[in-house]
């Protein structure tokens, strides 16, 4: 017969109150045992000792004997000093699936392509700065050449062009 240490549920709706047993494994939870060694109360605050009050001599006794203790029993246990819990080490329970590990690498790799496009993108816009700027100084040079023979013309287009702006804005 394969004996557990066990909560066994009591209380009324909303209101749990759990024995702690030793029982039979096929038992039902909330069914025959063969011993209670304590009681938990999870209505009480954490720090309350009333909360978690267990017969130690017995639990050791069941332990002894060959008792499984459950996961929150196991708990228990180890607070009271009774028996060491070992720690539970799941480094995959932490990683993503794999479908959104999927979703992940497509994103990361949408994200790569945008920014080699914003960087080809400026790498254009600071070749043609540089190029329009060797084109723009090769006419200036040749009207700076030109200028000293043209500037009463210029003077008048700028005169005509300021006056233009004046009519635009007064009927404006």
């Amino acid at each position: 017969m394969a004996i557990a240490l066990r909560l066994s549920r009591g209380g009324a709706k909303k209101r749990p109150y759990y024995r702690i047993v030793a029982a039979d494994n096929r038992s039902p939870r909330d069914g025959k045992y063969l011993e209670q060694i304590g009681v938990y109360n999870p209505l009480l605050a954490k720090d309350d000792p009333a909360r978690v009050t267990i017969n130690e001599d017995r639990a050791r006794h069941w332990l002894e004997v060959g008792a499984q203790p459950s996961d929150r029993v196991a708990r228990f246990l180890d607070a009271a000093g009774v028996r060491e819990r070992a720690a539970r080490n799941n480094p995959n329970k932490a990683k993503p699936g794999e479908k959104a590990t999927e979703r992940a690498e497509e994103r990361a790799a949408k994200e790569t392509e945008r920014k080699e496009a914003e960087e080809a993108a400026k790498a254009e816009a600071a070749a043609k700065p540089a190029e329009e700027a060797k084109a723009e100084e090769a006419p200036a040079e040749e009207a700076a050449a030109e200028a000293p023979a043209d500037e009463g013309a210029a003077a008048e287009a700028t005169d005509t062009a300021e006056e233009a702006k004046t009519e635009d804005k007064a009927e404006g």
